[in-house]
């Protein structure tokens, strides 16, 4: 008998010391997601590996986020496929939107604000501050707005129409209808490709021009020319992007890229 209390002792303590370790591992990985570093997704040095070592210094802009989730990573795998049809592009562009938005809007401010529940009267937290607009890049842009706009449905929205020149690689505005109230409100922009960066930068360009300060801007890909331009050119601009690739071709098309997201979204190829 008294063996087995000593057993049982030894046994307890044995499981104590594992919870404690356990609970101590739980905490110590909630403290890291609460670090800004952390939530920036190992930022800067992951783009410089992925850029092959170009010559193009990414660790200078601290405003650039490459996000490296599984399900980001995995869907704009198949959004590569050149066997991957309209639908299904469609598809995962959106879904691809909604991931990157839950992330991009992480650092939204919050209030107390007073509730009745079913029990009780209680304090709780809910989005406060500046209000959102979600304003799209045509055409491209639109297959990214349904899957953020699911998150924050009653955010205002915008259009920018540019297309670029194909013999000089310069956008070219064809459209621009932005809320009235754009200034006093946080922008989003989306838009699936940053390749050279000029549709980007004339985009902030015409937001900023409204007297709007505050700019994210979303895209799946990017390549490292189109990043260092749009960081350069507007360093209070956050960017986001599900991965950098490895350069731009002799047409602007990031390589290996993904083709033209426009034509595989609404199939014109």
């Amino acid at each position: 008998m008294r063996r087995s209390k000593e057993i049982y002792r030894c046994e307890t303590g044995f499981f104590c010391v594992t919870a404690v370790h356990f609970l101590l591992k739980i905490l110590e990985i909630a403290i890291a997601f609460s670090d800004k570093q952390c939530y920036n997704y190992r930022r800067i040095h992951n783009m410089c590996a992925r850029t092959g070592g170009r010559g193009y210094n990414m660790k200078a802009y601290t405003n650039v986020t490459v996000f490296d989730h599984p399900l980001i990573t995995h869907k704009l795998s198949i959004l590569r496929d050149a066997n991957t049809g309209s639908k299904q592009f469609r598809e995962l562009v959106c879904e691809i939107g909604m991931l990157m938005g839950y992330e991009v809007m992480r650092d939204l401010p919050m209030e107390d604000v007073e509730i009745d529940t079913p029990i009780t009267r209680a304090t709780v937290k809910m989005i406060s501050g500046k209000k959102l607009a979600l304003v799209p890049i045509l055409r491209a842009g639109l297959g990214m707005l349904d899957g953020v706009l699911s998150l924050v449905p009653s955010a205002k929205i915008g259009h920018i129409g540019l297309y670029r020149d194909h013999d000089t690689l310069e956008p070219k505005e064809y459209f621009c209808k932005l809320p009235e109230d754009i200034a006093h409100r946080q922008v989003i922009l989306l838009d699936p490709m940053l390749a050279t960066g000029g549709s980007a930068c004339a985009a902030v360009d015409f937001i900023k021009a409204r007297g709007c300060s505050q700019i994210k801007f979303v895209s799946i890909l990017a390549a490292p020319e189109g990043v260092e331009r749009l960081a350069k050119t507007h360093p209070d601009v956050q960017i986001y992007t599900g991965g950098v690739d490895e350069k731009l071709n002799e047409k602007g098309y990031i390589v290996p890229g993904l083709g033209d997201a426009g034509d595989r979204l609404f199939g014109t190829l």
